[in-house]
């Protein structure tokens, strides 16, 4: 059994790669719980795909240099979020509206973009479907700072955060800056769906922002411990994934994605089953 778990972390990519998983779980974990707070799932997977132009024009202008990737995906998922929030906002558009509109132009555009390059395949691939095994010194150096960046932001306004997700029409009465807030907010999602993209890739990044927190929510109410099980439900689902991938010869997004879907299949089920049995004692 210790064979079996020591075996893979002999690999140097290994390693790298559950110090990415942990990380990103972590930071996934603390901002999805406000997502999942706000019902704000729709607004992540819009964002994830919305970025697809700026993958494409780093590509052309970087011809796959991930740094040059990471740039101006993170400058699009930017723009993305903050226009979603200025439509919603200054017109008589919903949000979701909004959300749709932004994320099918944008993704439009990433596809005509892609369309003119021949030979994309494999560099945008990583970002597309995740290559959390290829990430690199400097990837988990990015991941860190912005991950750390991201951290900080939440907990300093974290108070700020929890009032506008649970009583905005308060927040608005106390006269709390709310649009610098929704916008702060927005722009924290954006950038953390970006450091986030070589773990699971665009395709599959809803999954580590929503279902972790989501289970996490099933368990507990109070907004602290749901974010601490968030992200130890995260990292445990990023490392055991990447042991499935190892051993199984799978996917690495997708095997990290299966299993915290399980995770939550697991305590959804758990859940079930215990309000029934409450209820035939009752």
């Amino acid at each position: 059994m210790l064979d079996w778990l020591i075996q893979p972390l002999q690999y140097p990519f290994m390693v790298r790669g559950i110090g990415a998983a942990v990380l990103v779980g972590i930071v996934c974990a603390v901002v999805g719980s406000f997502i999942v707070l706000r019902g704000m799932a729709f607004f992540g997977d819009a964002l994830a795909h919305a970025i697809l132009p700026g993958l494409a024009v780093g590509y052309l202008v970087g011809g796959g240099d991930r740094q040059v990737l990471f740039w101006w995906a993170l400058g699009t998922a930017i723009v993305s979020g903050l226009s979603i929030g200025a439509v919603s906002r200054s017109t008589r558009i919903r949000e979701d509206t909004a959300i749709g509109i932004i994320f099918a132009g944008m993704f439009a555009l990433g596809i005509a973009l892609i369309s003119t390059v021949r030979s994309y395949t494999v560099d945008l691939a990583h970002f597309l479907f995740g290559d959390i095994l290829g990430v690199t010194s400097t990837d988990i150096n990015l991941i860190l700072i912005f991950s750390s960046v991201v951290i900080g932001l939440i907990f300093l306004f974290y108070k700020e955060f929890v009032l506008l997700s649970f009583d905005p029409v308060l927040a608005t009465t106390l006269r709390l800056p709310v649009r610098f807030l929704d916008n702060l907010l927005l722009v924290l999602i954006a950038i953390t769906i970006v450091v986030s993209l070589q773990t699971v890739g665009v395709a599959l990044m809803v999954a580590m922002l929503i279902t972790p927190a989501a289970t996490a929510y099933l368990l507990s109410k109070r907004l602290p411990v749901m974010m601490t099980l968030a992200a130890i439900i995260a990292s445990f689902s990023g490392i055991a994934g990447l042991y499935l991938s190892y051993y199984l010869n799978i996917a690495s997004g997708a095997a990290i994605v299966l299993t915290t879907t399980f995770i939550f299949l697991l305590v959804w089920s758990a859940q079930v089953l215990w309000q029934q049995k409450s209820k035939k004692l009752d």
